[in-house]
């Protein structure tokens, strides 16, 4: 237990926080994204690595929403299911959620899931609002990267080797 409560209304700013994120970064708005990091903030991320600063930041999404905008274009992160726990210093608090990432493929017309997992972030309250201090992305990958809490009995699919399709057609 905390000396201090997380308030409905503080964790209502939160999932906003968690809203300004998302349309921030799918829809490339700099200033949106880069509102919701502390200063010093960072955000680790599975292809980017770990990125400290709002220009480190600015120059990443940058990269991802430029040279990357055949990947990124049309994407919908979405973030639920979250875990608040606040720390013993006030204002800040320890966020867990799912995420899911929609993507829209302009190409085709059509919409996919592109990718799903979980996040562990750390939000702070400065100057009456909250921002992200850190945030963690865990995107599932493989089977260790899905954090299971219980006993795994997962057994692996076999793996098989298609030779190729000029060996096959003789």
């Amino acid at each position: 237990m905390t000396a201090w409560a997380l308030t409905a209304e503080d964790r209502l700013e939160i999932i906003e926080l968690y809203a300004r994120y998302a349309w921030g970064i799918d829809l490339a708005d700099e200033e949106l994204a880069l509102s919701v990091f502390a200063d010093d903030g960072w955000f680790d991320h599975l292809w980017q690595g770990r990125v400290q600063g709002h220009d480190a930041i600015r120059e990443n999404l940058r990269s991802l929403w430029n040279d990357r905008q055949h990947w990124w274009y049309g994407r919908q992160h979405l973030m639920d299911h979250f875990i608040m726990d606040p720390r013993e210093e006030p204002g800040e608090v320890d966020v867990r959620c799912f995420f899911q990432i929609l993507q829209f493929n302009v190409d085709y017309g059509t919409n996919f899931v592109f990718g799903i997992g979980t996040r562990q972030d750390h939000v702070v309250r400065r100057d009456g609002r909250w921002l992200f201090q850190s945030l963690t992305v865990n995107a599932w990958t493989a089977l260790d990267q899905v954090p299971w809490q219980g006993e795994l009995r997962l057994k692996s699919r076999p793996q098989y080797q298609m030779p190729p399709a000029s060996d096959v057609h003789r």
